[in-house]
């Protein structure tokens, strides 16, 4: 397969699930960076657990690459370092009780891109029929959902909502 040229479904699956390894990467970084950004220590608390899922999230990526098979890499994602780079404009621009507020949102943000990467390689995992690796995608994808869910009640607390 081509990185740059993508003929298949197949290609495009091994192509998507890079990416994805890319993303968790990016997001394990970025979550350090919003610990550090929160006033708060249940925020940062909030992110530093969401850290713990997310390397047990690579780990499960890892595990997908070898049940089907594809040897283990990354592809850039650009969606999740503009997600970073935003939020670090943000908080570089904001008044430290803006902080709380920020990094939930862009971590809020991040969350669904997840969500939608993985539900993108759930369904054809599904198609496939590769039933080992669709659970470790869809422990992943619950992941994400239920982080999401915590993020959006905290950032309701937050603004008494």
């Amino acid at each position: 397969m081509s990185q740059n040229h993508l003929e298949t479904p197949e290609d495009l699956l091994r192509f998507k699930l890079r990416v994805a390894m890319t993303m968790e990467e990016d997001s394990l970084a970025a979550l350090g960076e919003l610990a550090e950004a929160a006033q708060t220590a249940d925020i940062k608390k909030l992110f530093r657990h969401h850290a713990d899922e997310t390397r047990e999230q690579i780990e499960n990526l890892k595990k997908v690459f070898q049940l089907l098979e594809v040897p283990e890499s990354s592809a850039p994602s650009p969606a999740t370092k503009g997600i970073s780079k935003h939020a670090e404009s943000l908080i570089q621009r904001s008044a430290p009780e803006l902080r709380d507020q920020i990094t939930l949102s862009a971590a809020l943000g991040n969350e669904h891109y997840e969500m939608a990467a993985y539900e993108g390689l759930i369904l054809p995992v599904t198609a496939m029929g590769a039933t080992d690796a669709l659970k470790l995608l869809q422990d992943n994808c619950d992941q994400e959902i239920h982080t999401s869910e915590e993020l959006s009640t905290r950032l309701r607390e937050l603004l008494g909502v």
